[in-house]
């Protein structure tokens, strides 16, 4: 018999298993809980409560961890490609030469999509938002893929995987399109997954598109920094979703959706607009100024991270492929000077370092993105289009768990009690 964690409810005591992973804290399993005292558990946000058991991503806040299948993120990042990474997301290893070519090709092979739906793509607003759109369209192939959501069937479930990671580029880039009013363009098989979703997006007929290398590289890593990140609020609405039996294209729309929030997807976007509003570096120490000032309401986005405690990994990362692609592209604007300058003092002031407001993520994509020339609306877009391959191999990994049932969460009731109806008169 393995440790056990006892509670004291109402005088009477009641033993819980406590489980342990392979890495991180053990978890105490409360499943019988209500049935022996009557009594749920209170946590708002779910923050300490294990909704799942999942052998895809680990973090460790405090010390700065991102794991995918037991690999660094960095490593990935450095080495691996998106593709790559989502071979090992969605099969558990990495691939060998044979593997991967196969499931490039796979992928390739499915990145077209139905023509009628640049039928269903303008039937929206040319200033919808892009998010909107995707939102629609993903939820929209469920009418156009019947063959592929019998979720029972694992061929199904691996088939509507691959599609979703295919199309999403494609689904993307058509919404950029849309939005500024060009034309769209097919997938060209000839290009890698991300360099082909650069010429969807910026492409036009009439011009050769010319893929730069950096920003191909960046854009690639920007993808692998987002593909997983645990149970997080949309990958949890995938889950939620799933667990109700419904078809794939309908989860991934679920978790587009959520991660449409801008205390999830939008960090990025608000972070950028924070730099526009500091505007140039003479002024960055009025704003560090207010940064501390608690009686003021600007904060510094990008700065700090729910999860990480430490240094964000993803960061890292992305210190160093900011100033590639600055270097490439010949950045001149003053925007990206003042982003540089307040990471320099926010990484030496005191003040930021004691709080462990380190820049994270999102600080530096934000910047990056805008640099190789997409709108700030593209940006949940793109977190979207990275984070499928995530959402995908969560949810497979749901639907293939025997004992996964309906997400069923309870609450603490705060309402009237019961009372009698008073006629519409006596009131």
């Amino acid at each position: 018999m393995g440790d056990q964690a006892k509670l004291s409810v109402g005088g009477a005591e009641h033993d819980y298993p406590v489980l342990k992973g392979s890495v991180g804290p053990d978890v105490i399993d409360i499943r019988k809980l209500y049935g022996q005292t009557g009594a749920f558990t209170f946590d708002p946000g779910f923050t300490s409560t294990a909704s799942c058991e999942s052998a895809l991503t680990y973090i460790d806040g405090d010390e700065g961890v991102l794991l995918h299948r037991g690999y660094p993120i960095g490593q990935l990042a450095e080495n691996s490609s998106f593709m790559e990474t989502s071979y090992l997301l969605l099969n558990g290893e990495l691939p060998s030469k044979d593997e991967l070519a196969t499931f490039e090709n796979t992928i390739t092979r499915h990145t077209m999509l139905h023509e009628q739906l640049a039928t269903f793509y303008r039937g929206f607003r040319r200033d919808a938002h892009p998010m909107a759109i995707m939102c629609g369209v993903v939820g929209a192939l469920s009418a156009f893929y019947h063959d592929s959501t019998d979720i029972a069937d694992p061929e199904h479930r691996k088939i509507s995987s691959h599609r979703l990671i295919a199309k999403m580029p494609t689904i993307a880039a058509m919404a950029y399109k849309y939005s500024v009013g060009q034309p769209f363009l097919y997938p060209d098989n000839k290009l890698s997954y991300t360099g082909n979703f650069l010429r969807m997006t910026f492409g036009v007929p009439a011009e050769e598109y010319e893929v730069v290398p950096a920003v191909e590289k960046a854009m690639d890593r920007i993808f692998i920094l987002h593909a997983d990140h645990e149970q997080n609020a949309s990958t949890s609405t995938v889950r939620l979703a799933g667990s109700s039996g419904a078809n794939p294209f309908a989860c991934i729309a679920a978790g587009i959706a959520c991660l449409w929030g801008p205390a999830h997807g939008g960090a990025n976007e608000a972070a950028l607009n924070m730099l526009k509003e500091i505007g140039t570096p003479d002024r960055i120490q009025h704003y560090i100024d207010r940064a501390k000032d608690k009686s003021d309401p600007f904060r510094l986005m990008g700065f700090g991270h729910r999860v990480y405690k430490n240094y964000d990994p993803r960061a890292t990362v992305m210190q160093s492929t900011l100033r590639e692609v600055f270097e490439a592209l010949n950045v001149t604007d003053p925007l990206f000077e003042t982003a540089l300058r307040l990471e320099e003092i926010a990484l030496s002031d005191p003040y930021f370092a004691e709080k462990k407001l380190f820049p994270n993520v999102d600080f530096y994509s934000g910047i990056i993105l805008s640099a190789i020339g997409f709108p700030t609306t593209m940006f949940t877009v793109l977190f979207a289009l990275a984070r499928t391959v995530g959402w995908v191999a969560q949810w497979n990994e749901m639907i293939s768990d025997p004992g996964q049932k309906i997400g069923r969460p309870r609450q603490l009731y705060t309402g009237p009690t019961q009372r009698d109806y008073v006629p519409l008169d006596k009131r």
